[in-house]
């Protein structure tokens, strides 16, 4: 594996998202989406999560800038407290190589760089391990099970997984 890289989401990328909207990617999410849904979600990547705060990213592989997959963090009120939620997708072809756990260490700085909340979150299914390994990985704290509603209207028994946003840089 080359190095691994995330650019700001553009408007060339509504592709690698149709890319991503595959039932072995999306078992843990919902489901597969409509293309009318994709192109929504397209547009919300495009604006940034809740107006400027929180940023999605394409997940390129370098030298060769090839795209595999998306990363990002957007802002949330979790037990009261104003935190970040990050969330992650990779294409199958490049899964189980350390590209997401790269590409979540990357936007773990960029949302410490913005200097704003104190925790990160991660809400990964309890039945996805290799989700729940990312987490790890990239130096989150596992806070235990939870119930956490993902998409809207739809419950799933999730781990709720942290990083503390003012700590030490991740190796």
């Amino acid at each position: 594996m080359g190095d691994v890289g995330i650019e700001p989401w553009s408007e060339d990328d509504l592709e690698l998202l149709r890319q991503l909207n595959q039932p072995s990617v999306r078992a843990y999410t919902g489901g597969t989406e409509t293309d009318d849904q994709v192109i929504v979600r397209h547009g919300r990547y495009l604006r940034g999560p809740v107006r400027g705060a929180g940023q999605m990213f394409a997940v390129v592989l370098l030298p060769e800038r090839v795209k595999v997959g998306s990363v990002g963090y957007w802002p949330r009120v979790w037990h009261d407290e104003p935190v970040y939620e990050m969330g992650w997708a990779v294409l199958p072809e490049f899964q189980g190589r350390g590209i997401a756990t790269a590409a979540v260490r990357a936007v773990v700085d960029a949302a410490r760089a913005r200097g704003d909340r104190r925790w990160a979150h991660a809400y990964p299914s309890v039945d996805n391990p290799p989700s729940n390994a990312v987490c790890r990985k990239a130096g989150f704290e596992l806070v235990g099970p939870t119930d956490f509603e993902y998409p809207p209207g739809q419950w799933m028994r999730s781990n709720d997984w942290r990083l503390d946003l003012t700590g030490p840089t991740a190796g």
